[in-house]
């Protein structure tokens, strides 16, 4: 069980801080609103009303002990950037931030963030994905191009082997896993079969993924 930190109770800081205790992880939610505190304190493990933008009241908090400080401050773009400096000042290395524009993206970046978060942004892209290649359920960016993708086999592949699906040569995208049911197969064989539902996880570039996907559909 790790232990996380979220500045800001919003709809968004909110929703993190719910999925991470049901995960099992411990969380404090802090707020400046009494309204938004008192709502989740029964909910996670610790809630505490603070103005993360005052130096004082973030070292109160001793934040040096958690795990991730997420800082999920809406729209107050220089309350989330004075909550960051403070934390930083502090030694607190492993923090994510929402961002809200690309200049604040651009300022949290020099100050060593370690993961900006456009939450509208990175959910509009996935919905464009899901409109685009339905079969695809989720996907993870791995950087430089490359991604791991689930995928659902459909009805039209059922029977069918993996070399029918995957395009022979350099750059092929990789079958890292097929689950069948209850089973599942480590790098399967090219001529290993799958089935209706069945779910793939392939890891490839971009390009070699879009050229696979119609042979998904």
């Amino acid at each position: 069980m790790a232990q996380f930190a979220v500045i800001g109770l919003g709809r968004f800081g909110a929703a993190a801080s719910l999925e991470l205790m049901k995960m099992g992880h411990s969380v404090l939610g802090v707020d400046t609103d009494p309204k938004l505190v008192d709502k989740y304190a029964d909910r996670l493990t610790r809630a505490v009303i603070a103005d993360a933008s005052d130096g004082a009241a973030v070292e109160e908090l001793g934040l040096e002990n958690y795990d991730v400080v997420l800082v999920a401050i809406g729209e107050a773009v220089q309350a989330s950037l004075l909550c960051v400096v403070h934390l930083k000042s502090l030694g607190i290395q492993t923090v994510w931030v929402k961002a809200s524009s690309h200049a604040q993206h651009l300022i949290l970046n020099k100050l060593g963030v370690a993961r900006i978060v456009h939450p509208e942004e990175e959910m509009g892209v996935r919905i464009a994905q899901a409109l685009s290649y339905p079969m695809v359920n989720d996907y993870i960016p791995l950087g430089n191009g490359e991604f791991v993708v689930e995928i659902r086999v459909s009805e039209r592949l059922d029977g069918q082997p993996l070399s029918k699906i995957l395009q022979q040569g350099p750059g092929t995208p990789q079958v890292l896993l097929i689950k069948h049911r209850s089973e599942a197969a480590v790098h399967p064989p090219s001529d290993h079969i799958v089935y209706t539902k069945d779910i793939l996880v392939v890891y490839g570039t971009l390009d070699s993924l879009r050229a696979m996907a119609p042979r998904l559909a």
